[in-house]
């Protein structure tokens, strides 16, 4: 009898530990595969900020491949992640030729489900949802800051390449500055990578040298040599994809954000709401996907509460299309 008491027992509080467990939402694993790598505190480490929230709130199984920028990599990579998890996300342009192939791991795994993070195909399978971001938009009020803040009628931009994702931040960063300030001169660097500080600090101190008081970063991890320059000759910067303030609070005014992490984490998360299997989704503004960051409270605010409501104000403007930004890309419908 006593042996039975105590079954009853153990079984009395193991139950509701098993009912918990069989109520927690289970998600599917998921893997980020990076044309480039994480530690650039910006688009990448954004992805991956994704799928760690994933892990750590639902238990997901989880998978980052670094690609380095190695082209010969790209195809190898998603056909290695598509053999092991249920989500793959291809996050960068560079992976378009690789998942536009006729005998491409799309349709080699049909059952797998792809994401193409910050580009997109014009026809693809049921199995692919490309997700693209409005970084014009948010660009563009990165410009019309640069614009407020400079002295000397000139501001620069550091692209990580001279591709169409990079140029749709350029042309909106020029028409923002050009928004608030149109005879403000624009100026821009290509980097020719995503991965090298220095490349960014030499391009930037070019456009710094050559009388731009503000540089926006928009090259990833060489971003970072963009900061180093803006030390250096006591000049300001801009951000980007992530709230970059943080890395200094002292020359970095705002960051244009591009919750890229967010995005991926909805979809896998919640994918009867999120995932649309054949068609582009276009993270805008008015999805919240797209924003700009201030740092925290206790950082030094380069950017006035005067101008803070003024970029409110140009944002209600752009969601209510009273403002259309230019953009290299024509917006999926």
């Amino acid at each position: 009898m006593r042996k039975f008491l105590v079954l009853l027992l153990v079984l009395s509080l193991a139950c509701p530990l098993l009912a918990a467990q069989a109520e927690q939402p289970k998600t599917p694993s998921v893997c980020i595969v990076v044309a480039g790598g994480l530690g650039d505190r910006s688009f990448y480490d954004s992805a991956n900020e994704g799928i760690t929230r994933l892990a750590e709130e639902f238990g997901t199984v989880t998978g980052v491949i670094e690609c380095k920028e190695d082209g010969s990599l790209y195809e190898s990579s998603l056909f290695d992640a598509a053999e092991q998890y249920d989500y793959v996300a291809a996050v960068g342009w560079q992976f378009i030729d690789a998942l536009k192939k006729d005998d491409s791991v799309l349709s080699l795994f049909p059952d797998t489900r792809f994401l193409f993070i910050d580009n997109a195909l014009e026809d693809f399978p049921e199995n692919l949802m490309c997700i693209t971001y409005a970084q014009n938009e948010g660009s563009f009020l990165a410009g019309y800051i640069a614009a407020s803040l400079s002295q000397s009628g000139a501001v620069g931009v550091v692209g990580g390449d001279d591709n169409d994702t990079i140029n749709d931040f350029i042309v909106g960063y020029e028409a923002g500055a050009k928004y608030c300030s149109p005879e403000i001169r624009v100026e821009r660097q290509y980097a020719n990578t995503y991965e090298d500080p220095a490349k960014g600090k030499e391009c930037a101190l070019a456009l710094y040298n050559g009388g731009c008081d503000i540089v926006f970063a928009v090259a990833g991890k060489t971003g970072e040599g963009v900061f180093e320059a803006a030390r250096e000759v006591d000049k300001l910067a801009i951000g980007v994809d992530g709230d970059q303030k943080y890395i200094d609070p002292d020359r970095i005014v705002c960051s244009m954000i591009k919750r890229v992490g967010q995005s991926i984490y909805d979809v896998v998360s919640n994918p009867d709401e999120y995932f649309r299997g054949g068609t582009v989704w276009n993270a805008n503004m008015e999805t919240g996907y797209i924003d700009l960051g201030y740092g925290s409270e206790d950082d030094p605010q380069q950017v006035s509460n005067q101008l803070k409501e003024t970029i409110e104000a140009l944002k209600q403007q752009i969601i209510s299309e009273e403002i259309v930004v230019p953009s290299v890309f024509a917006v999926a419908e």
